[in-house]
């Protein structure tokens, strides 16, 4: 099973070595739809809060500071609570 990786608090140190000011910026409205990664993505909450419930498992809620990482083939469902804008890099 593919585990999504949420860190509800992450250092600015951490933020700072992978960069994340750099990486490009994703907003969507509150909204509901299906999302499938065909490649790993890394991303850091700047504002809103937001639900995804992957294919097969628990829905998760991430909100603005979190940092998250969305692995290869995760097929899932995405709920925007509040209007959303992430940092976010593909891998």
């Amino acid at each position: 099973m593919t585990q999504i990786i949420i860190d509800h608090n992450p250092s600015q140190e951490k933020l700072k070595e992978l960069g994340v000011t750099s990486w490009n910026t994703w907003d969507c409205p509150p909204s509901k739809f299906p999302l499938d990664f065909t490649m790993t993505e890394k991303a850091y909450v700047l504002e809103g809060e937001f639900k995804v419930t992957p294919q097969g498992g628990d829905t998760v809620t991430i909100k603005a500071g979190d940092y998250v990482e969305f692995p290869k083939g995760l097929k899932s469902q995405w709920e925007v609570v509040k209007q959303l804008k992430k940092h976010y890099k593909h891998f």
